[in-house]
């Protein structure tokens, strides 16, 4: 009898150069498009007239926004490189350890949440399902001997793996 895992197939290898990767792919960087311009314009002028509490947060969570969004980017960048030949797995590897999918927490109870705007908002919870859906692919690709970490947003495995399956057939 064959040790576990000697004969399996990459599931997650598959969809990470797959039509469903460029469709991932092209979420991800409209997102960031999206919400540069939402920063840029309507939400610079939004800012401007919140009450004092949503301002300090509008300020702290554009910032977690921003940042949230780069790491995937830089991501999506790197598995693109990967696919098309252009970066070796080890070089992936090597600069993948400088990004970040981690930063899921959003305390929506946060003094001054309700008063956001919920564009705002909206980009928010879209850029953090955005980021577990990448998270999941990552681990999946890179790390799939470890055991399933927990997910936040108190998402069960079940639910995280459901987003994976998602991802790699859904029709976007």
């Amino acid at each position: 009898m064959s040790e576990r895992g000697l004969n399996t197939v990459s599931f997650a290898g598959h969809v990470a150069s797959s039509a469903q990767f460029r469709a991932l792919y092209a979420e991800g960087m409209g997102l960031v498009e999206e919400t540069a311009s939402y920063l840029d314009g309507p939400g610079r002028a939004a800012s401007k007239v919140l009450p004092r509490m949503a301002s300090v947060l509008y300020a702290a969570e554009s910032m977690r926004l921003t940042t949230r969004l780069m790491q995937m980017a830089s991501w999506l960048l790197l598995q693109r490189a990967v696919n098309n030949g252009e970066m070796s797995r080890d070089q992936v590897l090597s600069e993948k350890n400088k990004v970040r999918l981690d930063s899921f927490n959003v305390d929506r109870n946060a003094p001054g949440w309700t008063d956001l705007p919920e564009a705002f908002r909206d980009l928010i919870e879209r850029s953090l399902r955005l980021q577990n859906r990448v998270a999941i692919l990552d681990r999946e690709i890179y790390r799939p001997n470890e055991e399933a970490e927990i997910v936040a947003d108190n998402e069960n495995a079940v639910q995280a793996q459901l987003n994976l399956l998602q991802t790699a057939f859904s029709r976007s």
